[in-house]
């Protein structure tokens, strides 16, 4: 029996996984109405149709969603099949994307060591964005924050470092308070909102203190701006204590509680497994000496 084709395939697979003809066409990188064609083909191929016209909607009858399942897990098996029999070039970089605070706290400060140990390995870093998919066929390694262990059939993922979270600020704002502790204390120095307020609403409950109260304070969409208004003494900031382990050492920052606050996301560190042959090694070079990194820090905070 002849094989249907395979951009018919990967055109239904497309629009399946993507909910819509217009953003397929967009990932494939072709028109939509070619789009539109390849699945007309596919269904005239088949004796039957796939979809469901409702409207503007375009919906997946039963046997097409089982179809687009079977196939978007085939066409990740092939694609994995490809990327391991792939001969690169050599010196092929290995490419680690992290997202902005773990690149500028933890790995940007540690990276010369990690060239020192390891001269023969090429690194390129790249930012991977909080709350977005990493496309693994061109990221070889990747730290994520999330809530939890992320999994896939093409990646290996393992805790790096707890979220864990203190209220900080910089030595000349706690100078003008005297041992800050109480939430009146941290409201009256100014708080500073990572993205929103639910972080310092979930501390002040951890601490038993919680509010009904609007908080207010500025608020930073990424946590390098954060950290940059803390450091400069515009405010309190509730941080995550691996993200500024170098700040508290040097005395930068001073951390206004004894313990840290269960944030509900960790930091993860996410393999690919369809890296090349070549790369595979390099990647369980870095894997290991980033986690025995992690391991010093957490020896370190722990005793």
């Amino acid at each position: 029996m002849a094989l249907p084709p395979l951009n018919a395939l990967r055109a239904f697979e497309a629009v399946a996984r993507l909910g819509s003809f217009k953003a397929a066409a967009d990932a494939l990188f072709v028109t939509q109405s070619a789009v539109s064609h390849q699945i007309r083909n596919f269904e005239s191929w088949l004796g039957g149709p796939l979809f469901v016209r409702v409207g503007n909607r375009t919906i997946l009858l039963p046997h097409g969603l089982e179809l687009a399942n079977t196939l978007s897990r085939s066409l990740s098996d092939i694609d994995a099949a490809c990327q391991l029999a792939r001969v690169g070039p050599g010196n092929q970089p290995l490419v680690i994307a992290a997202i902005p605070s773990v690149a500028m706290c933890w790995l940007i400060p540690r990276l010369s060591q990690f060239r020192a140990d390891h001269p023969e390995i090429e690194t390129r870093i790249v930012y991977a964005m909080h709350g977005y998919d990493i496309n693994f066929s061109d990221v070889h390694v990747a730290f994520s924050f999330l809530p939890e262990l992320p999994t896939g059939p093409m990646i290996e993922a393992q805790l790096f470092l707890r979220g864990d979270s203190l209220p900080v600020c910089s030595p000349a704002l706690l100078a003008q308070s005297d041992h800050p502790r109480s939430a009146e204390d941290l409201k009256r120095l100014g708080l500073l909102h990572d993205a929103d307020t639910t972080g310092w609403e979930r501390w002040f409950t951890h601490v038993g203190h919680a509010t009904s109260e609007k908080l207010s304070g500025a608020t930073f969409e990424d946590f390098n701006l954060l950290r940059a208004a803390a450091l400069s003494g515009q405010g309190v900031a509730l941080c995550p204590r691996a993200m500024i382990e170098a700040d508290l050492d040097i005395g930068a920052l001073v951390s206004l509680a004894e313990e840290p606050m269960v944030y509900g996301s960790d930091y993860y560190l996410i393999t690919s497994k369809r890296a090349p042959l070549a790369v595979q090694a390099q990647i369980r070079k870095f894997s290991d000496w980033a986690m025995s990194q992690s391991q010093t820090a957490i020896e370190k905070w722990f005793g």
